[in-house]
């Protein structure tokens, strides 16, 4: 099933309408945030707009890339899969993020996969509009360089600390990441995906999050978890 065209990469999506890049209240977050009039109307004219459901994916590891996604509405989990096919979730990405442009450039197909973990609004730009975006926009083109590095240096820091650290530490860490992804909500992610986040077996996450939960450092609303001490589970986490 396919969201943007026909292949065994990806899922079904439903067409919405059109959504303007010049109202998208997202556009302010994301790597188009300098463009303007014209810049906007190319964009619009190269973009389609889609509606997916929960657990679809936008495209697979090993897949081959075929373009961008901008998330106007939604999260998505970027994850890989272990030997024994395991999650290990690497980033959630939220409103406003592009994903998918990094395989633009390596010409090799995808190293991750990403999949909806609500129901989302994604805008897919065609790899070679996209890649003509860049070449006429040197905002842009700056903007993603930027993006890349900042990543890079990010990526291998959270790494570097994350190895490090014990379960428990691990899962604080995660829980604050989160906090500022879900901004004003209720974090709301399966015990499985935060488990496949924390880098742990689901049954540890259950223990530890009761844990947190008896020392009042979180309160859980059915599957929801609400952070009631920041302060604590940065102490937690050893920040």
């Amino acid at each position: 099933m396919c969201i943007f065209e026909e292949s065994d990469d990806y899922m079904i999506g439903k067409a919405q309408k059109h959504i303007t890049c010049a109202t998208c209240k997202a556009r302010k977050d994301s790597l188009f945030c300098t463009f303007k009039d014209d810049d906007l109307d190319n964009l619009d004219q190269v973009k389609s707009c889609n509606f997916i459901k929960k657990g679809q994916s936008l495209f697979l590891e090993g897949g081959i890339p075929r373009g961008v996604y901008c998330i106007n509405e939604g999260k998505i989990k970027i994850f890989t899969r272990g030997e024994e096919g395991k999650e290990q979730i690497i980033h959630l990405a939220k409103q406003g993020e592009v994903v998918g442009f990094r395989a633009m450039f390596s010409g090799d197909p995808y190293v991750v996969s990403a999949e909806t973990l609500e129901e989302s609004s994604v805008c897919f730009i065609a790899k070679n509009d996209f890649l003509d975006l860049i070449d006429t926009n040197t905002i842009l083109r700056d903007g993603i360089l930027k993006e890349l590095s900042t990543e890079l240096a990010e990526r291998a820091s959270f790494v570097t600390n994350m190895s490090q650290k014990s379960v428990r530490e691990r899962l604080a860490s995660i829980l604050l990441i989160l906090n500022n992804i879900y901004a004003d909500e209720y974090i709301n992610l399966s015990r499985e995906d935060l488990a496949n986040f924390v880098g742990t077996a689901t049954e540890t996450l259950i223990r530890l999050l009761k844990d947190f939960k008896d020392d009042r450092v979180i309160k859980t609303h059915v599957r929801k978890i609400e952070i009631l001490d920041t302060n604590l589970l940065e102490s937690i986490a050893g920040l």
